[in-house]
C-alpha cells in the first residue's frame, strides 16, 4: 500500500534526486532533504506508525544507516524495541551475517545473535526499496533467529526495480510513503 501525504507539500517533493550516485546510471533518491525538515520528519514517522497501528509489533528492525533514523522513532511511537541491522564489522558482540547483491555491487549485513527472541514480531524499516536485496537479507537474518516478519515500511519505493514484487511473492506486507518510476 502507498500513502500520499495530504499536507500542502507531498513527501516526494522533499526528496532530492542525485544523478550518477554512487555510480554512473544510478539516480539516487536522497531523503536527507526530507528528514532535515521538522514537518517532513514528523510526516514520515506519523504515516509509518499509522500504517502499522493496531498490529502486534515487538521490535522494529532498522537497516543501516537511514533505517536507524526512522526505526528508533517508529519503535518509540509503537512502544516496541529496536534492532540494529548493520554492515559487516560494526557490531561488537556475537553476530550472524548474510551476503546479498545490490543493484550496484554486493554487501554483507549482520545482526547480534541475541537481538531478537524466537517468535517476536518484527517490522523492518528502511528508507528505500529498490531490488529488495537489502531488505531480503535483513529478513533472512531475522528469520534465522526465529523472528516473525510482520511487514516492511519504506519512505520510497522504486517499483520498476522489482523489490515490491519480491516481497509480495514472499507474502510480506509492504508499506511505502511514495513511489518513483524508473531507476
Amino acid at each position: 500500500m502507498t500513502d500520499n501525504c495530504s499536507h500542502e507539500k507531498p513527501i516526494e517533493d522533499y526528496i532530492r534526486a542525485i544523478p550518477d550516485f554512487p555510480k554512473p546510471g544510478i539516480l539516487f533518491r536522497d531523503i536527507t532533504t526530507l528528514l532535515k525538515e521538522p514537518r517532513g520528519m514528523r510526516m514520515v514517522v506519523d504515516q509509518i506508525v499509522h500504517a502499522w497501528a493496531g498490529k502486534q509489533i515487538d521490535k522494529v528492525a532498522g537497516i543501516e544507516a537511514r533505517g536507524f533514523i526512522l526505526g528508533g522513532a517508529i519503535a518509540h511511537q509503537l512502544s516496541a524495541g529496536f534492532v540494529a541491522i548493520r554492515k559487516s564489522g560494526k557490531l561488537p558482540s556475537a553476530t550472524i551475517s548474510e551476503a546479498y547483491q545490490l543493484e550496484y555491487g554486493s554487501e554483507v549485513l549482520e545482526i547480534h545473535t541475541d537481538a531478537v527472541v524466537a517468535h517476536e514480531k518484527i517490522l523492518v524499516v528502511d528508507d528505500l526499496l529498490a531490488t529488495g536485496g537489502t531488505v531480503g537479507a535483513s529478513m533472512r537474518l531475522l528469520e534465522r533467529l526465529g523472528a516473525i516478519i510482520v511487514g516492511c515500511s519504506f519512505i520510497v519505493n522504486l517499483p520498476d526495480l522489482g523489490g515490491q514484487k519480491k516481497l509480495a511473492a514472499e507474502g510480506i506486507e509492504m508499506h511505502s510513503l511514495c513511489e518513483f518510476s524508473g531507476a
